[in-house]
């Protein structure tokens, strides 16, 4: 805020609680310094929901005490972290390598951000929308982002996942797909073994490379389920 939109402002809160007028025009220069020092960088207002006459009316209505700079800047930084929280830096179209470009693109759109000029560009809305039909095709080309090498390489040191992955291939019921009765291992979870000590109490558990009985037979419960529902609809 200039001096100009400062005294405005002071102005405002005076008809709203006039103990904070000065009727004395060396006090009165003093104040309208003193509050253009301390509020020179908040606007007056902002084009997305901040309005420095609100946070006044906010303050003299919920306050005993008289208006102060910083009942205004408060409100102001809030209103700034909270919308930089809300946003997602869209990556630069520049150069990766020309640094001052890069970080000036960055900059930018942030600084609008969090002066209110501009809407927070948020990782759902960026993400959102109809995926390109030559992305889905260039996906259903590639199948896997981990190539079948390195599957295989990977299997000894996975077992579990290896065998979900044999068993979907192979049109078998995912049982990591349900819930272990048994050992109340949760969906996408191994199977867990117990170790018993000497003693016959438990010890600890340890992954299991198959999944227990009662949930492979739950999967494939599940499964059948699935399809008898799949297959009611075309009969009809």
């Amino acid at each position: 805020m200039d001096r100009r939109e400062i005294a405005a402002l002071l102005a405002y809160i005076g008809r709203l609680d006039p103990r904070t007028i000065r009727t004395d025009q060396g006090e009165a220069r003093d104040q309208l310094a003193q509050w253009h020092e301390l509020l020179g960088d908040v606007p007056m207002a902002t084009l997305h929901g901040w309005d420095a006459r609100v946070a006044a009316r906010q303050h003299i209505r919920v306050s005993p005490y008289q208006v102060l700079p910083a009942d205004i800047a408060r409100p102001w930084e809030s209103y700034r972290r909270d919308r930089l929280g809300r946003h997602t830096d869209p990556t630069p179209s520049v150069d990766p390598d020309d640094q001052a470009a890069w970080t000036a693109e960055l900059v930018g759109p942030r600084r609008a951000v969090a002066t209110g000029s501009a809407q927070p560009a948020q990782y759902r809305a960026l993400t959102s929308g109809r995926i390109n039909p030559a992305l889905e095709a260039r996906l259903r080309e590639v199948g896997s982002c981990i190539p079948p090498e390195a599957r295989a390489a990977l299997a000894r040191y996975r077992p579990a996942r290896a065998a979900r992955e044999a068993a979907v291939a192979q049109g078998q019921p995912d049982a990591l797909g349900v819930r272990c009765d048994w050992c109340q291992a949760q969906v996408g979870e191994p199977c867990r073994r117990r170790r018993i000590g000497p003693d016959g109490g438990a010890r600890g558990t340890a992954p299991r490379a198959t999944p227990h009985p009662c949930r492979l037979d739950l999967a494939a419960s599940r499964q059948a389920q699935e399809s008898a529902q799949v297959q009611q609809p075309a009969m009809a």
